[in-house]
């Protein structure tokens, strides 16, 4: 979703290929991306996988996602790491801990432990976003990315806890790119279960 809305705000046409499970552990997909996974990027002789790497080569390449400025370039890309590290960090692993360890008789007992780390991360978020619309200035790949990670289900559960940033990720998903990318992704949802 990240790199397709990448491609979307940089107004650039792309083709999707699907990839089942079966073949990203073949080689011909591992030469693309070494740990098996999705997605990856195709331009020309290049081949990228990680979708900062990708979303980054897109905002380099084409106007719209990093400022022209070089120092406020380098603060964009600085909330690009801060996304996909600091951020996303807690937030994956509570995902994974409700997946994998409910119903273990620690659950109740550590949840509120992860809770917490996800709680710290989205305030001291909260807190630098203040009352401004994006991150650091106008809209950039680090507000894109950020709110890719806000949206998924173990941060967004607890975004009405911080109303700047459920306001935050409502501009990002008003965005008219957002909204060709998230429907072109749910067009492939679609495809894949009518296989």
């Amino acid at each position: 979703m990240p790199v397709r809305w990448a491609l979307e705000e940089a107004g650039q046409s792309y083709d999707v290929r699907l990839v089942s499970f079966e073949t990203m552990k073949q080689p011909a997909h591992l030469a693309l991306q070494p740990f098996g996974q999705i997605p990856t990027y195709e331009e020309g002789d290049l081949s990228l996988f990680e979708s900062g790497a990708i979303v980054l080569r897109i905002a380099e390449r084409h106007s719209g996602l990093l400022p022209d400025n070089v120092d406020a370039r380098a603060h964009a890309i600085a909330w690009m790491f801060a996304a996909l590290t600091t951020v996303q960090a807690p937030i994956i692993e509570r995902e994974a801990f409700i997946l994998m360890e409910k119903g273990k008789s620690w659950f109740d007992a550590r949840l509120p432990m992860i809770d917490a780390r996800v709680r710290t991360r989205l305030s001291e978020l909260s807190r630098r976003l203040g009352n401004a619309e994006w991150l650091d200035g106008p809209f950039s790949a680090g507000d894109l990315l950020m709110i890719n990670v806000l949206r998924r289900p173990a941060g967004s559960a607890m975004l009405p806890e911080f109303p700047n940033l459920a306001a935050y990720v409502a501009r990002g998903e008003s965005r008219p790119a957002f909204k060709r990318a998230f429907d072109a992704q749910l067009a492939v949802f679609a495809v894949a279960s009518d296989e």
